[in-house]
């Protein structure tokens, strides 16, 4: 086995199954293992949070669940819908015992990031979100927030990602994107508030106009409003090498007052001829209107190395997003 640095393949995220550096109730299932990266299911209950917290050093996540913070708990085997605005906490099936030399980070799906469900994945003694700990044993947990739409959800439903790195981050290069704002027809899409439930297993079933309302660009821009939540792509192509992922790395904050993205997990082969593609951007304003333009710089794309070879690139098992344009989650019937 390799012992080289870097983010590590399915080749060896296998090797980590088999050696019970990831571990699970239940079998893991081959669609769980993407080029570079894991999903995460979802286990049995859900905790309805009074608020968000990190349990900090020395301290258990299932120890900080008592009557003060927990406003009760939901049965997700047989599917609970959880509801906007609120705070949920959910124990995932699989569990870590990672050597030394092995850490990791979580991000959201990306069809979990574009129905603006944001999660973050919290661990024992963790001091920050999504970050788990070099030698890290225990229990790892996800922390969700729908934002806009109320989604059903089960145990085994899958909302997020882990990634695992030998060694230190160590980014190869950063490549800018900014945001298409020169497309015909939609330049991209705004959520509707209140509208219906969304079972996040249920595949190409909603009608987007439900959901989504259309957008225009008049003289290349258009004008985002605090609160709401919008879908955009980006004008570059995206291509992420077979020996190499990436990760969206947020804007700056002086750049603009808004958020681009919340899923930002790029495995190997994504973009590859002759399926070129866009990053989706998941967009929410901030405190104030704001306009955004044409060609405006929106964040960059991290790139690293891989550890060692991948088994099958993205894609090759089949993808909703490969060779993406400006498209909605799994979730919707193609727009028309």
């Amino acid at each position: 086995m390799s012992a080289t640095q870097g983010v590590l393949s399915d080749t060896e995220l296998k090797h980590a199954i088999r050696e019970g550096w990831i571990a699970a109730g239940a079998a893991f299932l081959d669609d769980q293992l993407q080029p570079a990266s894991l999903d995460l299911r979802l286990g049995e209950t859900a905790y309805r949070l009074r608020a968000s917290f990190l349990p900090g050093a020395g301290a258990r996540v299932q120890d900080r669940l008592d009557d003060e913070l927990v406003m009760h708990k939901i049965d997700l085997t047989g599917g609970a819908v959880l509801e906007t605005g609120c705070v949920y906490l959910v124990q995932v099936q699989e569990e870590l015992a990672l050597p030394e030399h092995i850490h990791g980070a979580a991000n959201p799906k990306s069809s979990t990031g574009r129905v603006d469900v944001f999660t973050r994945l919290i661990t024992d003694g963790a001091a920050s979100f999504d970050h788990i700990s070099p030698g890290y044993h225990g229990p790892m947990w996800a922390e969700i927030s729908p934002c806009t739409f109320s989604v059903l959800v089960r145990t085994g439903s899958r909302l997020s990602q882990l990634r695992l790195r030998r060694g230190q981050a160590n980014p190869v290069r950063d490549v800018d994107f900014s945001m298409d704002l020169s497309l015909k027809g939609p330049v991209g899409f705004r959520a509707k508030r209140h509208s219906g439930v969304i079972d996040v297993d249920r595949i190409g079933g909603y009608d987007p106009r439900d959901f989504w309302e259309p957008m225009e660009a008049r003289g290349g821009r258009v004008v985002l409003d605090p609160g709401q939540f919008y879908i955009f792509a980006s004008k570059e192509n995206v291509l992420i090498p077979p020996d190499e992922a990436a990760e969206m790395a947020p804007i700056r904050p002086e750049l603009g007052e808004f958020r681009a993205h919340y899923a930002g997990f790029f495995d190997p082969g994504f973009g590859v001829a002759p399926h070129e593609g866009r990053a989706v951007l998941e967009v929410r304003s901030r405190d104030v209107p704001f306009i955004v333009e044409d060609a405006q710089p929106v964040g960059k794309l991290v790139f690293e190395k891989l550890s060692g070879p991948v088994e099958r690139l993205y894609g090759e098992a089949g993808s909703s997003y490969q060779g993406q344009g400006l498209k909605l989650s799994k979730h919707f019937a193609r727009w028309k």
